[in-house]
């Protein structure tokens, strides 16, 4: 699958302002991740710090919290890395709250099918 970006909006939960960035779409990182300074600059507050795993295996700890995230006219809120400089990435949270999926051969964001089961009803005997 070839790497590609989509265009989504990020601010604060609860509105204010939003600034429409370019996030690299990143299925193999757990949550979004934006610049740290960008985050605060927009008034998203880190809630806690978190352990994450990179890549090559090293283990970092981030800020993490919650903003609210605009893809195609939707808003919702997604949890967000508080990362370094220049890092816009989308991931897997954000894409599963999207309910979207990547299309690996037209490299885009596409709907994906939601599934549920049954529902089933406990007795009290």
């Amino acid at each position: 699958m070839g790497d590609f970006s989509v265009q989504v909006g990020v601010g604060r939960l609860g509105g204010g302002p939003e600034t429409t960035v370019e996030a690299m779409v990143d299925t193999g990182s757990t949550h979004s991740i934006f610049p740290e300074a960008f985050l605060f600059q927009l008034g998203v507050s880190p809630i806690e710090r978190r352990r994450y795993t990179l890549a090559d295996g090293r283990e970092v700890e981030y800020n993490f919290g919650m903003a609210d995230i605009s893809i195609d006219g939707r808003v919702l809120i997604c949890p967000v890395v508080f990362g370094a400089e220049n890092q816009y990435l989308l991931g897997a949270t954000t894409l599963e709250i999207f309910e979207l999926m990547v299309d690996p051969v037209g490299t885009e964001l596409v709907p994906r099918e939601i599934y549920t089961g049954p529902i089933k009803y406990l007795s009290v005997d």
